[in-house]
């Protein structure tokens, strides 16, 4: 947990497939950058695959990893970056799946207001959740 002005806060970082489904879930203390999760986050992700992230994760690094494990970053540039990269608006209206699997998320009152407030205990809660979303996928679709 890291500590702000407004108190304790955790950051939940996802990777999920072209189903919204989470494949890879991490937690940082609030006050961290949004990349220095993106390094363990993206050891996982197969090669031939699409990276939608926002500019948070726009760094020199993250490009580079994705690049050296043979996947296409389609990351938004920063307003201050210099030099351009190949940018698809097309294909970054997707990146909503991850919007919507965090607002499923957030259906669960004990992950939406951190009752649990060992990270391990907050981690697990929201592990056991992404296994009911990913279970709901399987009903849904029979």
């Amino acid at each position: 947990m890291g500590r702000s002005r407004g108190g304790l806060t955790t950051k939940i970082h996802a990777v999920v497939d072209a189903e919204g489904r989470p494949i890879r879930i991490a937690l940082t203390p609030g006050q961290v950058h949004d990349g220095t999760a993106a390094e363990e986050l993206l050891t996982k992700v197969k090669p031939g695959a699409t990276l939608l992230a926002d500019k948070a994760y726009d760094s020199n690094a993250i490009r580079e990893q994705a690049q050296e494990q043979d996947v296409w970053a389609n990351i938004p540039p920063k307003s201050n970056r210099k030099g351009s990269f190949v940018f698809s608006a097309f294909l970054y209206r997707y990146r909503n799946l991850v919007e919507r699997f965090f607002n499923k998320l957030k259906q669960f009152r004990g992950i939406a207001t951190r009752y649990d407030k060992n990270p391990g205990n907050f981690l697990a809660a929201i592990k056991l959740v992404s296994a009911r979303i990913w279970l709901r996928s399987y009903e849904s679709a029979a």
